[in-house]
């Protein structure tokens, strides 16, 4: 496996894939957001809200469209120029969950939609807190594809095979809220399904985004897609495949 900042620096090939990203990356069911409030405790509506890494955009529109007044943050020029095309009218700021660039007690919740492991949690938690009003809120959350499933499994145990360094499942994931824990945050955790139907063609273009296969050189990243279409192919010959996600979801909570 990577070593940490090894695997931090994955984070800097998103920009040349951005537009396969925000094409073929899953969004998010209505019930996150539900859930999102519902261990806030306050609604999204009106409430002021830094959507960290926000990649393409594609939970900030969500949080938007549930009355948020959202300010996305995202380092990357490249995802940055495509959440531009793909969100009008929506603010964006240059920055990181690192280095917040905003005022102390200056939101009411910090999101952080597949994108808080490439924080540093001994700096990132402080900066949320920092910037959180009193009674605030900070959420994580991750769609990953359900392990439990056959052809998933088979998918992981291929990839893992083919890219012993540089993939990984997230098994930390779940660690987000040890890492929130020591900061007198009251943390809560819930885990939704959900399913997409998507064509194979849809889930390749989904596994270019990745950040591990981005980082690849081009011939054994057009090697390792084109294997994995063959064998998605020979698992669903019609073409269409339904993806099983297991949404994580953790929130914590600051003290009013």
């Amino acid at each position: 496996m990577a070593g940490d900042q090894e695997f931090r620096d994955l984070a800097g090939h998103f920009g040349a894939v951005a537009a396969e990203y925000e094409r073929a990356r899953p969004s998010y069911p209505d019930a996150l957001f539900d859930e999102l409030e519902r261990l806030a405790g306050r609604r999204l509506a009106g409430a002021r809200v830094l959507d960290v890494g926000a990649g393409t955009g594609i939970a900030t529109r969500l949080l938007a469209g549930r009355g948020a007044d959202v300010v996305a943050v995202e380092p990357s020029d490249g995802m940055g120029a495509q959440f531009l095309a793909a969100s009008p009218g929506l603010p964006l700021v240059r920055g990181n969950g690192d280095e917040l660039p905003f005022h102390d007690d200056s939101a009411d919740l910090i999101t952080y939609a597949q994108a808080y492991h490439w924080t540093r949690p001994e700096r990132s938690a402080p900066e949320a807190i920092r910037v959180l009003r009193p009674g605030g809120a900070l959420a994580a959350w991750w769609n990953v594809a359900d392990p439990e499933v056959p052809w998933v499994r088979s998918a992981n145990e291929r990839l893992s095979e083919l890219l012993p360094e540089a993939y990984r499942q997230f098994d930390e994931l779940n660690s987000v809220a040890e890492q929130w824990a020591p900061y007198g945050l009251e943390v809560d955790t819930v885990v939704l399904r959900w399913e997409r139907r998507v064509t194979v063609d849809h889930v390749i273009t989904d596994l270019s985004s990745r950040s591990y296969v981005a980082a690849l050189d081009a011939d054994r990243r057009r090697a390792v897609l084109e294997g994995e279409r063959e064998a998605l192919r020979a698992e669903f010959p019609d073409g269409w495949v339904t993806e099983p996600y297991l949404l994580d979801l953790t929130v914590a909570r600051t003290p009013r």
